[in-house]
């Protein structure tokens, strides 16, 4: 008979709490790095931002996916995803910083979907490199 801290339900339920309060983290932390308030701004509508947010959350997911299918330590899987997320927070500076013609955060914020689009998808493929590096 296995130990409770080991029963798959117990481990599956630690698992989906310490990603659901390390997501409400790490959104907390973007809200701050943004310009723009992304609750507020999908609240009026603003698809740009819901686009970009919504890249953020699947990029987090996805890299905390990698983090659990490798690491059977919930302790290594945070740290993992943790710095999975650094990196992400990285790579969505850089973006910034590449396009100097374009104020990314700045468009996001006014609505403008292609931007929107392409922050999504850089922070989608972002994740899935980060996440294959995850051992």
């Amino acid at each position: 008979m296995e130990g409770f801290w080991e029963n798959i339900i117990v481990v599956t339920a630690a698992r989906y709490s310490v990603f659901v309060l390390c997501t409400l983290v790490f959104l907390a932390i973007f809200e701050l790095v943004t310009s723009y308030k992304n609750w507020e701004e999908i609240k009026k509508g603003n698809f740009a931002v819901a686009m970009a947010t919504g890249g953020k959350l699947f990029g987090l997911a996805t890299i905390f996916r990698y983090s659990i299918e490798h690491n059977d330590n919930l302790l290594q899987s945070m740290g993992w995803g943790l710095f999975g997320f650094v990196l992400l927070l990285f790579g969505y500076l850089i973006f910034e910083f590449l396009t100097p013609t374009i104020k990314i955060d700045e468009e996001i914020g006014k609505g403008n979907t292609a931007v929107g689009f392409i922050s999504m998808m850089i922070s989608i493929g972002l994740a899935f490199v980060i996440g294959a590096s995850i051992v």
